[in-house]
């Protein structure tokens, strides 16, 4: 009986499922119902391609790519450089002067000292020359005034002062240069001016008579609204 009963529960135990296909389907099921994290991010791209389609794409053409129109300075009335490349010449001269006295003499010749003479003397004229035309150059135009780096359009000047041939001095006599200096460079004179802030300044000049006609021409010109003679007014 005890052998029996125990082949029983044997053969209870090793039975197997009577439809091997059902479980089968059931794994399947379960395996569809179940989400992976790449299905996530593959539904999140997706949608962002999506909404990049849905955006409409720039057009190139579109910028405004076109160069402003170049403002018309007008032609040049006025110019003075502030200093000549010549000055520079000074130096090697000089030492080539030296040089020649000392190669005739009877003595040697003494380069070492000739080059950091050349090397002083030609450096030093290159950074005065460069200043001066840097700093203290004029040029005036149809319609504006460059003193030293600094340009003003004329119509910022509401009035020329006259003068001074009195021998009292004038209150725009002690007012600030135009230009990054703070007061007028030597061997040039000033022009009063008044700006349209209602400050007094001077316009500075080496050859002050002819620039003072230029300068007065020019303004009042603007003042009238005239537009300058270089511009083209045929419309082409």
């Amino acid at each position: 009986m005890n052998e029996s009963r125990d082949t029983d529960d044997g053969d209870g135990d090793n039975a197997l499922p009577d439809d091997p296909s059902g479980v089968a389907d059931e794994t399947a099921d379960a395996g569809g119902d179940t989400a992976t994290p790449g299905d996530t991010s593959a539904d999140d791209t997706s949608a962002d391609d999506e909404s990049a389609t849905d955006e409409p794409a720039a057009d190139p053409d579109s910028d405004d790519d076109t160069p402003s129109e170049p403002i018309d300075d007008g032609e040049l009335l006025f110019y003075e450089p502030g200093g000549s490349w010549w000055v520079v010449a000074i130096g090697p001269v000089l030492i080539g002067a030296v040089l020649a006295m000392e190669i005739a003499g009877p003595g040697q010749v003494h380069w070492p000292v000739l080059i950091i003479f050349a090397v002083i003397l030609i450096g030093f004229s290159l950074v005065q020359v460069y200043a001066a035309r840097t700093h203290v150059s004029v040029r005036l135009t149809e319609t504006t005034l460059s003193q030293g780096t600094r340009t003003i359009p004329l119509s910022d000047i509401t009035k020329i002062l006259p003068a001074n041939n009195g021998p009292e001095p004038q209150t725009w006599e002690s007012a600030r240069a135009l230009g990054e200096l703070p007061a007028v460079p030597r061997r040039r004179k000033g022009i009063g001016v008044e700006l349209a802030d209602g400050a007094l300044a001077q316009a500075w000049a080496r050859d002050v008579e002819r620039f003072r006609t230029e300068l007065s021409e020019a303004h009042q010109a603007v003042r009238m609204g005239l537009p300058p003679r270089g511009r083209n007014h045929t419309g082409d």
